[in-house]
């Protein structure tokens, strides 16, 4: 079946999210919409799927215009979609997770279960999912998990099947094996929409490669492209892909974590006995598969822990108990993993934001009085180093991107003498120049002798980055390897095989 998108706009007020864009996907080809987060890929599947209504534009499959008026309507004209975060009920079975929204029932008005147990058989021999259709869902993995994705929409019978940012949660193996049942669909006649952002897998699974840019269609791309032209496509200038930096000269460990645990709401083991140490003037990246537990690590470093125990010193000094106020004062600059909801206040301006942790010290309050002409300075002077793109300091950070947003919190958090960064996640949904700007910064931070911790589930931001990778599977750390550690043993060390079962 050949899905044709003409002229596709969809508005938010006075936001264009997308501007007459035109894509075509032919069966039996995967066709990639490569663009920053907040290109307008999301919103354009959105529309396809029924989700969203579009202001212009139609929707042809097989030359013929279609009217989705929900997702329904677009599951029945064929078209399926692997959502980045999976609809699925965890309590519910496979079998009964595939039959949702579609059930058929027997004599009596029963379920028919049994048919939806077949028909997942039936796919999974298909594709060599091995699935058990009484499998629980919250008992699967993640990677099996999105299966189930694939097979709810294949049980629809799907012809072009949409794929959002589908390797986010996934170990390297597991992204390795969904590129394989891509190719396998692909064989089999499917059209697929693959969106990311994630230049390697363009350039391992695409046939064609769209470019959006905000909100439009910039270029087309072939998978020969390399990295860097892909980069230019999708920013809009040269990159520097590479990250520069010198070997590591590290000193002494400076952080030193022992028996860290930390428990969640219900009494759940969410860190688990973790221990580590960070040297002076070295990264320490942390890697993992998203809900490891790297979130409650850093909060429990950052004093955000209510249910920490266990021990954290910095320079010898005990972190465990203190307020986050008092870790500060200790000098922990920290970057969250969500700058707009835990890195900075929306309705403030830049200059605010840029001293929210000093906002009771000297020299930006004395007296009890705000110093303005001495913040107006710093904030300036800030805006330049870090490259911040803004009307001026008294913008408010809610309305700027999302690259600039963190480079505010950068500033901020670089701006006063540190003796730990911690930055989690610290280039999720920024464009990929600037990503080239946050990995200097954390290098320059490195040199200057500081122990830095870089948590992160992006693979490439690892090793471009670490001088030493502590792999974390499900609250654990299953092994601390040199930086230089090839890409299949951290998978598998990612899925929870320790370094010494790899080796075997």
């Amino acid at each position: 079946m050949k899905l044709e998108l003409r002229g596709i706009t969809k508005r938010f007020g006075a936001l264009v999210a997308n501007d007459h864009i035109d894509l075509t996907v032919e069966p039996g080809e995967i066709h990639c919409l490569l663009g920053e987060n907040g290109a307008g890929k999301s919103t354009l599947m959105n529309v396809l799927y029924g989700l969203y209504q579009a202001d212009e534009g139609e929707i042809l499959l097989d030359d013929r215009v279609q009217a989705f008026a929900g997702p329904g309507d677009a599951m029945a004209a064929g078209i399926g979609m692997v959502h980045q975060h999976f609809m699925l009920i965890p309590v519910f079975t496979v079998a009964e997770n595939v039959m949702l929204g579609h059930e058929q029932t027997k004599a009596g008005g029963l379920l028919d279960l049994a048919s939806a147990r077949q028909r997942v058989r039936e796919i999974s021999d298909r594709f060599g999912f091995d699935i058990d259709p009484d499998a629980l869902v919250e008992d699967l993995p993640v990677g099996v998990q999105q299966r189930v994705e694939i097979i709810k929409a294949l049980s629809r019978d799907a012809r072009v099947l949409v794929f959002d940012e589908p390797t986010a949660v996934l170990t390297p193996q597991e992204t390795d094996e969904l590129m394989a049942i891509m190719r396998q669909l692909k064989a089999e006649g499917t059209g697929i929409v693959f969106i990311t952002h994630k230049l390697r897998e363009v350039r391992e699974v695409a046939d064609r490669i769209t470019v959006i840019r905000l909100g439009k269609v910039v270029g087309e791309a072939s998978p020969t492209a390399s990295n860097a032209e892909l980069a230019s496509l999708m920013v809009g200038r040269a990159v520097e892909l590479t990250v520069e930096k010198k070997p590591a000269a590290p000193g002494a460990p400076a952080l030193v974590v022992d028996g860290l645990t930390v428990a969640d709401a219900r009494g759940q083991l969410v860190v688990d006995h973790v221990g580590f140490d960070v040297r002076a003037g070295e990264i320490l990246a942390i890697a993992g598969v998203q809900g490891n537990g790297q979130t409650e690590l850093t909060e429990a470093i950052f004093g955000l822990q209510p249910h920490a125990t266990g021990s954290i010193t910095l320079d010898g000094h005990e972190l465990v108990g203190r307020t986050v106020r008092q870790v500060i004062d200790a000098g922990v600059g920290f970057v969250p993993e969500d700058r707009k909801e835990d890195g900075l206040v929306g309705e403030f301006t830049i200059a605010e934001n840029l001293m929210l942790d000093r906002s009771t010290d000297e020299p930006f309050v004395r007296a009890g009085s705000l110093q303005l002409k001495t913040l107006a300075e710093y904030a300036e002077q800030k805006v330049r180093e870090f490259d911040v793109r803004a009307q001026g300091i008294g913008t408010r950070v809610g309305r700027l991107s999302g690259g600039n947003q963190q480079k505010v919190v950068l500033a901020r958090e670089l701006g006063r003498e540190l003796r730990l960064f911690v930055a989690a996640q610290p280039t999720r949904g920024l464009d990929v120049g600037s990503i080239e700007f946050v990995h200097t910064q954390i290098v320059v931070a490195r040199d200057s002798g500081i122990p830095v911790i870089v948590v992160s589930t992006e693979l490439d931001e690892v090793v471009a980055l670490a001088d030493r990778i502590a792999v974390m599977y499900r609250g654990r750390i299953v092994g601390i390897v040199p930086g230089d550690t090839p890409r299949d043993v951290l998978g598998l060390m990612m899925a929870g095989e320790t370094p010494s079962e790899v080796a075997a």
